[in-house]
Parts: structure tokens; C-alpha cells; sequence
């Protein structure tokens, strides 16, 4: 097979995370063939520890090399739409990290435009943005990767599995992530991350119950079970009248969450056009390192799936400094008391799974696991998820 040609663009943690993950395919597949960063010097630097030859901080200069066959985007989401349609245009496959696209505001807002752009204005611009993105990915005959690792995740390979050994109908998902808040910078603010939690988390509990009552619609009957409406509340708890409090007494705060604009908290309740339900619950104010969660409740059994926090080993130290040199899994705070180290962090939650099959796909070309059309239904439910928090009331999609 074609060794495939690849050209990152962004430089920050998820491109360092693809790059481990892309190091661990069989030698020959893919090549690491030129980075794209906002400054040359940011894009030096990643190119000095990853050994990439090419660097730009311009796009259009990345998509001119014949030799680069896949662009890797791993931007801030603010970016994603503009740079995938590029892409598509240039005949590039695509690999995105999640989320596909939002809203991110107008030209001159000056404003935080999250306390006065109405959620009904964000969710026509964030579908419009993401259709764009379909259409030139299909008008172009590209390959778009959605880089939705919860798919992937062992545990969750083995639901579907169980799924289909029974005979049973999902009657509910229930899906969860919390930690003590994000890697990133731009998560603060709504015109970078096109939302808060429930965008930057929700994507992959959100995604997941949409796989999976997808999936199971195709073993059962042939066709998707698609989304009909959703139901949401979101908040931003590290700002409220319980949290001062808590800073007035002194309390000590673990928890890096300092919204601007956005949500650090939210619950969702989707609807099935099968009458089955899924809930959804993201929180960056979760202390107790990343913790990560799917349950299927069916008619002949529940099944639960864990991705991260797991009793495969426990360790127990009374100074946190015991275990310094050793990594344990994500967000964790301090090594000191109980914990539960991650064994493979990467394997366990799919990243190297999905990388895998991005390049089979791209290779054999076919459909991913997680493409385009996955990508967009996660937008569509989680903008108007925010419409319904904002109405509070149920909205159809």
C-alpha cells in the first residue's frame, strides 16, 4: 500500500497526543510530512521533537504539497470549519479532532459572545457551518475522519458485542465526563471553543449514545434510530453563590475551571425516534482525575462501560511525591491516598484504535467508523441543546 503523506496542522495537546498515536502504527503506512502552526516558531518547535521536515505557519502552502495526502487538523474548534473545507477542496482526506464546528461569533464582536447572542442564532450558524463542511467533503470525494475516541474504546467494542449477543432493545444510554477542567486556554471563552462543556465534552458522551442507538438501529432493523429532540440545563457552577462561599471560608480549590462565558456544567436528555432516551451529564468541576462512563440499560440487561477510572491496578501512598516519576491517568489532582492508575491511558480509550482505522479507511476507501455524518449529528443535537437550556423547554431537531 501507498505510504500516506500527513500534514498536521495545530501544535498544541491534541497534536502532540495524534503524534504519539500515529508513532505506534506499523512502520510504512503514514509519514509525518509537514506541520502548520499559527507562528513559525511554535511550528519549529513540534517539527525539533517530531522530526518533521516541512514547516509553515501558512495553510495554503501545506496544501499545496503533492506529498501530503491527509490533513490532521487539531486546532482550536473556532478554526475547523474554514480549514476542512480547504482541505476538501484540495483534495486532502481529513482527520478532525472533535468537535466538528460551532458558532464563534460575528466579525467586530467585541463582547463575550456568549451572554447575548441568542442560542437560536447559534444554532443555524454552527448547522450552517457544519454542513458546509459535509458538502465539500462529499462534492470532493474525501475521506473525513472524525477523531471521536469514545467509538473506538475497548469497553465500548465490547458493549456493542454484548449488544448484539442479546436480543434486547436499548431502552436508555447514560453518559458522563467530569474532571477538574481543561487542557486548553481557549476553553474559556465561547468565540474560541463554540461552547463550553457540553461542546468540548459532550461531543464524546453525546457522540457515543448516537453511535450506539445507530448502531443498534442498523443490527435491529436495517436503518438508523435517529435523534428527534433534546432537553438540556447548563450552568456555570464555579461562578455561583456556593462556590464563594466556599472562597470566602478559605477553602482550598483543586479545580481549574474559570469560565468566561461558557458553561462548566451540563445535563441533556435526548429522544429517540424509537421512544429510548439517552442522558448526558459533562461537568468541569469534577475532582478525582478523568472519569469517563457509558450504561445501557436494555430490556434483558445493563451493561456498563468504564474508560477510565478501573481497578486493573490501585496504588496507595501517603506522600503524593511516592509515585511522582510514574504517569497515573488524566486530570488526576495528587498521587497521595487511593489510586488507579491507567495501564495503557491511550489504548484503553481508543485513541490508537481510532488512528488505526483512519488510515484503513483512508487506505481502502471506505466510510470510518466515525466520519462526517456522526460529526454533524453531535452538532446539531448539542446547539440545540443549548437552545432548550436557554428556553427551557424541549426542542425538536
Amino acid at each position: 500500500m501507498k505510504t500516506l503523506g500527513i500534514g498536521i496542522v495545530g501544535v498544541r495537546y491534541g497534536a502532540h497526543m495524534h503524534y504519539e498515536n500515529f508513532k505506534k502504527l506499523p512502520p510504512g503506512l503514514i509519514e509525518l510530512r509537514g506541520v502548520c502552526s499559527r507562528t513559525l516558531e511554535s511550528a519549529e518547535a513540534f517539527a525539533s521533537k517530531t522530526g518533521i521536515t516541512f514547516v509553515t505557519n501558512n495553510i495554503d502552502e501545506l496544501l499545496a504539497r503533492e506529498d501530503i495526502d491527509i490533513i490532521d487538523i487539531c486546532t482550536p474548534p473556532a478554526t475547523h470549519h474554514e480549514i476542512a473545507i480547504k482541505a476538501a477542496q484540495a483534495g486532502k482526506h481529513i482527520i478532525m479532532e472533535k468537535p466538528l464546528t460551532g458558532y464563534f461569533g460575528e466579525p467586530g464582536d467585541k463582547e463575550p459572545i456568549g451572554f447575548h447572542v441568542p442560542r437560536a442564532r447559534m444554532l443555524a450558524g454552527a448547522l450552517k457551518n457544519a454542513e458546509a463542511i459535509r458538502e465539500a467533503v462529499r462534492s470532493n470525494g474525501v475521506i473525513f475522519c472524525y477523531a471521536e475516541n469514545w467509538v473506538y474504546a475497548p469497553p465500548v467494542v465490547k458493549m456493542r458485542n454484548l449488544i448484539a449477543a442479546s436480543k434486547g432493545a436499548i431502552l436508555e444510554v447514560r453518559a458522563e465526563e467530569n474532571h477538574s477542567g481543561s487542557n486548553s486556554v481557549f476553553s474559556r471563552e465561547w468565540k474560541h471553543t463554540g461552547g463550553g462543556a457540553l461542546l468540548r465534552m459532550g461531543s464524546h458522551s453525546v457522540g457515543a449514545c448516537l453511535h450506539l442507538k445507530h448502531w443498534e438501529g442498523m443490527e435491529r432493523l436495517g436503518k438508523s434510530i435517529r435523534p428527534v429532540s433534546v432537553m438540556a440545563d447548563t450552568a456555570d457552577l464555579i461562578h455561583t453563590d456556593a462556590s464563594n462561599r466556599a472562597k470566602k471560608a478559605n477553602a482550598h480549590n483543586w479545580i481549574s475551571s474559570n469560565p468566561v462565558d461558557v458553561e462548566d456544567w451540563a445535563n441533556v436528555t435526548i429522544k429517540f425516534d424509537d421512544g429510548s432516551r439517552a442522558t448526558v451529564l459533562v461537568s468541569d468541576v469534577g475532582l478525582g482525575g478523568l472519569n469517563t462512563r457509558i450504561t445501557t440499560f436494555m430490556t434483558d440487561g445493563v451493561i456498563k462501560a468504564n474508560m477510565t477510572a478501573n481497578n486493573a491496578i490501585e496504588t496507595y501512598a501517603v506522600d503524593p511525591e511516592t509515585f511522582s516519576n510514574e504517569y497515573f491517568t488524566e486530570k488526576l489532582e495528587t498521587k497521595a491516598g487511593w489510586n488507579r492508575p491507567s495501564c495503557d491511558e491511550d489504548w484503553f480509550r481508543g485513541f490508537i484504535q481510532e488512528i488505526t482505522d483512519f488510515v484503513d479507511a483512508i487506505q481502502n476507501n471506505r466510510e470510518p467508523l466515525a466520519g462526517i455524518d456522526l460529526a454533524v449529528d453531535c452538532v446539531n443535537v448539542i446547539y440545540s441543546a443549548y437552545l432548550s437550556a436557554e428556553q427551557g423547554k424541549r426542542v425538536n431537531l
